[in-house]
């Protein structure tokens, strides 16, 4: 490869740490409640792991933190195709900051179409785009319009990403861009926010695309899972007295929640404290009465304001990618994470048979690297499997 055009979606997964669960159309909101990007760090570190591997490589991209900041930060000397700032005259070229400041980069889709298209012109070789589903609809549908047989590769910093055309982590698809030598088609996937946001995932597949091959780019998700009826009973026999329990987000633990007597948010993050014999609990109460809601649909630092110890974080994998952490439950945050003294790994056994390894990628090597490892997965009312963290 002698060539590769960059773009990266600025405000990227800005919504998943203040509970959004997306960003689209709500960027102004994620911005009020205190969201940070996290997009352009997460460039950075792809192209840094690409530039180790293919230093002398042509880059071009996008103005500003659509794509030249990162270059620049991983050592490259990009050349320059597209400036949003050009794009429209509420927005005169040259502006101050509304490309080079990622707190209030105000890039849209119709930005990011543009950049690819103009990148198709420089005959790359690949596109590089950092993103979510919503940024890889924009770069496919542009790659279809145009005929091109270009491949896309993407790097993960969106809140969901259910298309097949990611790398795994920012590291995993700066070094898969420097190696591939083939590509295979695949999916690109994208769900409605608006109905994600209330609970319900209704994927529609947008486009099918050349993607570089390679076993660290992630596959598509399952949205679907085996029964979890026993797992559940079993977990809320086990319940410890006075304890946190941060519940992640899906329909498995979504399952334990129900019979415990919490109205889950499906696609939220949720926390319980279960009672004690000086509050009520006395190992008669019904369901409702075992313990305490202390937030519903939480953010993270909803979540942080009610944490009192001790603490168990609940989570269960991505059917299909087997990411724990970082897709889809960003308001568990590194900051969270280490407030807890337990994490439980739950899953259906159908699940987990789909699933070779689990993943974390929470935007922290430090803490990656603490949940790395073999770990119990519970799979059934009394029975475990042992899989791997990688």
């Amino acid at each position: 490869m002698e060539s590769i055009g960059v773009v990266v979606n600025p405000i990227a997964g800005m919504g998943g740490r203040v509970g959004l669960k997306g960003t689209d159309g709500n960027v102004e909101e994620a911005r009020r409640r205190g969201a940070k990007p996290r997009a352009p760090d997460r460039a950075r570190d792809a192209l840094r792991s690409l530039h180790r591997r293919a230093p002398d490589i042509a880059v071009f991209t996008a103005a500003g933190v659509m794509g030249e900041r990162a270059a620049r930060d991983a050592g490259y000397e990009p050349e320059i195709v597209y400036d949003p700032a050009d794009a429209t005259s509420e927005s005169p070229a040259g502006e101050p900051g509304r490309v080079d400041d990622p707190t209030t980069a105000e890039t849209t889709a119709a930005d990011t179409r543009r950049a690819v298209r103009a990148l198709l012109e420089r005959d790359v070789d690949l596109v590089f785009f950092v993103g979510g589903d919503g940024t890889a609809v924009d770069v496919a549908e542009v790659l279809e319009a145009d005929g091109s047989e270009t491949p896309m590769l993407g790097v993960p910093a969106g809140v969901k990403i259910y298309s097949s055309v990611f790398g795994v982590t920012p590291a995993d698809a700066g070094r898969i861009a420097a190696e591939f030598d083939r590509v295979e088609n695949r999916e690109v996937n994208d769900i409605d926010e608006d109905a994600y946001r209330e609970g319900t995932v209704r994927t529609e597949l947008k486009a099918i695309v050349p993607v570089p091959v390679a076993p660290d780019v992630q596959s598509g998700k399952q949205v679907s899972s085996g029964s979890v009826d026993s797992l559940a009973a079993g977990f809320a026999r086990e319940v410890e007295p006075g304890r946190t329990y941060v519940f992640g987000p899906g329909s498995t633990v979504g399952a334990i929640e129900e019979e415990l007597g919490i109205e889950p948010s499906p696609l939220g993050v949720d926390v319980w404290r279960a009672r004690t014999g000086d509050d009520g609990g006395d190992g008669t109460d019904s369901r409702s009465q075992r313990g305490e809601l202390l937030a519903r649909d939480a953010a993270e630092t909803g979540i942080l304001e009610v944490l009192t110890d001790p603490v168990t974080i609940v989570v269960s994998p991505i059917g299909g990618q087997g990411f724990v952490f970082g897709r889809g439950n960003h308001q568990i945050s590194p900051q969270v994470i280490r407030r807890a003294d337990e994490i439980t790994v739950v899953a259906s056994g159908e699940k987990l048979d789909d699933i070779d390894s689990l993943r974390v990628d929470t935007d922290d090597e430090e803490v990656n690297e603490s949940l790395r490892g073999w770990v119990q997965v519970r799979i059934g009312r009394f029975t475990t499997r042992l899989v791997n963290v990688v």
